[in-house]
């Protein structure tokens, strides 16, 4: 499969990019920034040099064509304002998803925030992003060109994976690591049937391939 990864230089990205090449798929990750080409070859994944802030759909489009699936996994980051929560967590997103369905891109795989609500109140910088999440989130899962799931993980911990997790519709808080998180990804991406399905992600018991087969209903 050839996967196309917004923020494809972000932690779980790479993570998931390093998965993908190991078994053969082609990984390609769309950054920002050039200088972090080599880290992404090192992942074995082929890095593109575009800007999600400024792009056009059409450019955006023009990366994706092709593609078997997409995943989102952008983000403005711990240390941005609220003005970017905007332009990346919702903006890039939407964008996003509006090339995928340009571009003839079904497959469309969210990485979003537990907690991400539309409504959410608050005026501090977590709650903006909150709401960014949430407003990226609705408008993804109404196109109907997308067989989109959207994917809530639990607190992100660089703790060592386990391949153990919960993944439900309402799962509660809790952490998650990282490698988990990427190795769940994979496994959706391979699970056309969790389409439609908005999911949260935490720490667990059962096995990722198991917990996927049973929250597609196979």
């Amino acid at each position: 499969m050839r996967i196309v990864i917004a923020g494809g230089h972000g932690q779980i990205a790479l993570r998931l990019e390093r998965l993908l090449a190991a078994r053969g798929d082609e990984a390609v990750g769309v950054i920002r920034n050039p200088q972090q080409s080599e880290d992404l070859r090192a992942a074995g994944a082929e890095p593109v040099v575009l800007d999600l802030e400024s792009a056009s759909v059409e450019e955006v489009a023009e990366v994706l064509r092709g593609a078997d699936a997409v995943v989102f996994a952008a983000g403005a980051g711990p240390d941005s304002g609220s003005a970017r929560k905007d332009t990346v967590d919702r903006g890039a997103a939407v964008l996003f998803a509006d090339a995928a369905e340009q571009a003839g891109v079904r497959r469309y795989v969210v990485v979003s925030s537990m907690g991400a609500d539309p409504d959410h109140t608050g005026d501090e910088v977590f709650d903006i992003y909150q709401r960014a999440k949430g407003e990226a989130d609705a408008y993804v899962r109404s196109r109907s060109g997308l067989d989109w799931t959207v994917l809530r993980p639990g607190m992100l911990t660089n703790d060592a994976g386990t391949g153990q997790v919960l993944l439900a519709a309402s799962t509660g808080r809790g952490p998650i690591p990282r490698d988990d998180v990427a190795a769940v990804l994979m496994e959706l991406l391979d699970t056309p049937a969790t389409a439609g399905l908005t999911l949260e992600l935490i720490s667990g018991s059962k096995p990722v391939a198991v917990s996927v087969k049973d929250v597609a209903g196979n």
